[in-house]
């Protein structure tokens, strides 16, 4: 069965990022954001694809862009022109919508889950991760974690599921 999840750390301000870059840096939320999305396509819009240094293993990367000449020469990703395009890639698997703001506003309406990071803080921000509706989004599960020595903020994983 096609499972499609929205997978974002966001403020809660909804903030996700500012030039392109993290707000923050919690290496737990990048071991839950590598165990849940490897072996999986991950969709992204070309900025998000661009901010990494190089594609992330052990993922197929689908990079929406409104640009029809643009190309990678990286295996495991695939150039599609519009969210409808990523999505009819997604056969009976689970896959992965990972940001940026304007991709995750256009997912959100093909979205099953929501695994969000909800990250305790107000931050200085040009990207914005879209409100979510209670009315049509239910919290299935929370895990909250204080912050330590290697995690600046508290932060809260919750889980969100589309109400029937």
């Amino acid at each position: 069965m096609k499972k499609i999840i929205m997978i974002a750390a966001a403020g809660e301000d909804n903030s996700l990022g500012k030039d392109n870059d993290l707000l923050w840096h919690l290496p737990d939320d990048f071991k839950r954001f590598k165990r849940l999305t490897s072996g999986h396509k991950i969709i992204m819009g070309r900025k998000t694809f661009e901010s990494f240094p190089k594609p992330l293993p052990n993922r197929t990367h689908i990079i929406i862009t409104r640009d029809e000449n643009y190309t990678t020469n990286y295996d495991h990703c695939i150039v599609v022109h519009s969210i409808e395009d990523a999505l009819n890639l997604i056969s009976n698997e689970e896959a992965y919508i990972i940001g940026g703001g304007e991709i995750y506003k256009q997912g959100e309406e093909y979205s099953d889950f929501i695994e969000l990071t909800r990250v305790h803080g107000q931050f200085e921000a040009d990207t914005y991760f879209p409100e979510i509706d209670e009315d049509i989004w239910e919290v299935i599960e929370k895990e909250y974690h204080p912050k330590d020595e290697k995690h600046k903020f508290d932060f809260t994983y919750v889980t969100y599921e589309r109400r029937p």
